[in-house]
């Protein structure tokens, strides 16, 4: 398999302060945070019933600025259960290269493909077989830090159990492996889940539960394999109408956007350095739209150096 590009960009939110997991139900209200960075995007992706890949680029006062199909059939209609994050950027063979895992049914695939400049014309579609044992997780991310020296890449999913797993992955002539590193029970509750904050040491996860909680988990990636991960409640109701998440850096938080799929509806908000119940949350506004696309997901740029096709 051709490898056309390193993997670049990293989403930071800053540090998060850790604590242990909460039980209380007090209610807390949103709270005004200073003006949202202008230039702030957040670029929602999606597969659509009938397999195609779609990018939402929202503002940070909720416009929706562009909504295109970016490439037609990559997948079979109405398969697609979950994806992570898909990463996209120039390639050095020429185009846009675009790469990201997502479960079919019980089976896991890596896809990857190019698009020509400017048409949106697909070539050298790969969709590959991980394998099956797939169908017990419902949720799927993907973490990639990079430095001047190396990168990391790290899956995360999340059991039907309440069992969250973490993977590293890495690449032989291009073609990426799964390892399990570590694990965590105790996320039964757990909606929905949206990566926030990356560092060389932990990765920091929004998650909501069914009871309307939303939480920070900042998953530390030494140790052993019980990951000494480590919660905190940011608000105790309210939260629990939203199917899927997605964030993008903005400033010193994040812009994130919440997706009621019963309603179709998306609302975007700004979210502060995260800290506890003291979190800054500010409601932006609903994103005008319907949002009726099966599975939603981060479209990241990468910044990183271009490689050549093995």
């Amino acid at each position: 398999m051709r490898r056309w590009f390193k993997y670049g960009g990293v989403l930071s939110a800053g540090a998060l302060v850790a604590g242990m997991l909460a039980s209380g139900t007090a209610a807390a209200q949103p709270s005004r945070v200073g003006s949202t960075p202008s230039e702030c995007l957040l670029n929602l992706g999606s597969v659509t019933a009938g397999g195609d890949h779609r990018m939402q680029t929202i503002q940070a006062e909720g416009a929706v600025a562009d909504d295109r199909i970016v490439a037609k059939d990559i997948y079979p209609d109405g398969q697609v259960r979950l994806s992570a994050t898909v990463r996209y950027g120039p390639a050095e063979v020429g185009g846009m290269a675009h790469q990201g895992p997502v479960i079919m049914g019980s089976t896991m695939y890596d896809t990857s493909y190019l698009t020509a400049d400017g048409t949106g014309a697909v070539s050298q579609k790969r969709v590959t077989r991980v394998g099956p044992g797939w169908q017990v997780y419902r949720s799927l991310d993907r973490s990639t830090y990079v430095t001047a020296t190396k990168q990391r890449d790290t899956e995360y999913s999340l059991h039907t159990d309440g069992t969250l797993y973490r993977r590293n992955v890495t690449y032989k002539d291009g073609v990426p492996s799964r390892q399990i590193t570590g694990w965590q029970s105790g996320y039964k509750g757990v909606k929905a889940m949206t990566l926030i904050s990356q560092t060389a040491t932990y990765d920091t996860f929004l998650m909501t539960l069914t009871s309307g909680k939303l939480y920070t988990a900042r998953l530390p990636l030494a140790g052993g394999h019980i990951i000494p991960g480590v919660v905190k409640q940011v608000r105790g109701s309210t939260w629990q109408g939203f199917e899927s998440l997605v964030a993008a850096a903005c400033g010193n938080g994040v812009l994130l956007l919440g997706i009621d799929k019963d309603t179709r509806s998306a609302y975007l908000y700004s979210i502060g350095h995260a800290n506890g119940a003291a979190t800054t949350i500010r409601m932006i506004r609903k994103v005008p739209g319907t949002f009726a696309d099966p599975v939603y997901f981060h479209w990241q740029l990468f910044s990183g150096e271009r490689l050549a096709g093995d």
